[in-house]
């Protein structure tokens, strides 16, 4: 599995902005993907967050796994401080019940003072300017269905006295574990020019013939799942006519269709992870972390024995 790593000049300012603002706000509200709630959070939040209430806001839920994402919710609250809501960007008053909870998290006493104040952050392409355009009754934020449409801080007086930050998506500088970044790049968080489609369409096809293998078979119209997510891909194609001159099918073109057709939610709903799934993968990445850091320390070690004999 390739390493996908996507961190423009600009997602590095933006976390600075973030950090400078953050103590004159009360709420944050972290925009995810409903159908990947971890790997679409990002890890530098709980950092800049410290004790303040955090609102993990689920958006796409009409795109993810309804079961799964309960469970989520679930996983989310059991830490200190955090509400979870599931949200559809085709359910606007699921986003517009936001604005209460916001209200609930900050004390009357603070609510006397001064009207509440929210920071809204996520990642890209998580649905965040539509979201702050449906609290706002009017467009405020642009909106786009690709990564890093937001490129600065913008306030938004909410109807209800919330004073509400804007703030541009940005991503970590490394994508660990790795499969992260596979699933970032299937449903749309990162540049299509990073990755290469064939790439992620094979780990989508591997993840859908154990997860959602009727999903596969009744889309693609196929009777049986063939063994490897290579073969996968070249039943769709055929089926779908992705075919060069001489019978064999193209790849790319059947790797594009598919993730077109996964973005827009045309295989059902589906959820790309379960708290499960990823506390085993962040438990695989810390143990290979540490023998990779064992491995280099033992090669520095014979390397300065090497340094030390030739200088004899």
């Amino acid at each position: 599995m390739n390493t996908i790593n996507w961190f423009p000049g600009h997602m590095h300012k933006a976390r600075k902005d973030i950090a400078e603002v953050m103590p004159h706000v009360d709420v944050i509200i972290e925009v995810i993907d409903a159908r990947l709630p971890f790997s679409s959070e990002n890890p530098l939040v709980p950092a800049l967050r410290g004790e303040k209430p955090l609102i993990k806001l689920l958006n796409k839920a009409d795109l993810a796994d309804p079961a799964t994402t309960q469970r989520w919710v679930e996983h989310l609250e059991q830490e200190r401080g955090v509400k979870a809501l599931p949200v559809s960007q085709q359910r606007p008053e699921q986003i517009r019940n936001l604005l209460q909870l916001v209200t609930s998290l900050v004390s009357e006493r603070q609510r006397e003072v001064r009207p509440a104040r929210a920071m809204i952050m996520g990642i890209p392409n998580v649905g965040k300017s539509t979201i702050i355009n449906t609290l706002a009754g009017r467009v405020i934020a642009k909106t786009g269905n690709e990564a890093g449409v937001t490129k600065a801080q913008q306030k938004i007086k909410l109807e209800n006295g919330i004073l509400l930050t804007d703030t541009p998506g940005f991503l970590w500088p490394k994508l660990s574990p790795p499969s992260c970044g596979y699933r970032l790049a299937i449903t749309g968080a990162i540049k299509d020019t990073v990755f290469d489609y064939a790439d992620i369409a094979l780990y989508a096809a591997d993840y859908l013939k154990w997860a959602y293998p009727d999903a596969l078979k009744q889309r693609y119209q196929l009777k049986e799942l063939p063994e490897t997510d290579l073969e996968i891909l070249d039943a769709i194609g055929r089926q779908r006519g992705c075919t060069r001159k001489g019978g064999g099918v193209e790849i790319q073109k059947v790797a594009a269709l598919l993730i077109t057709e996964l973005r827009a939610g045309t295989l059902g709903p589906i959820s790309w992870e379960t708290p499960e799934m990823t506390t085993r993968e962040v438990e695989a990445a810390r143990i290979e972390d540490e023998r990779r850091a064992k491995e280099k320390e033992e090669q520095d070690r014979i390397r300065k024995l090497k340094t030390k004999k030739n200088r004899r």
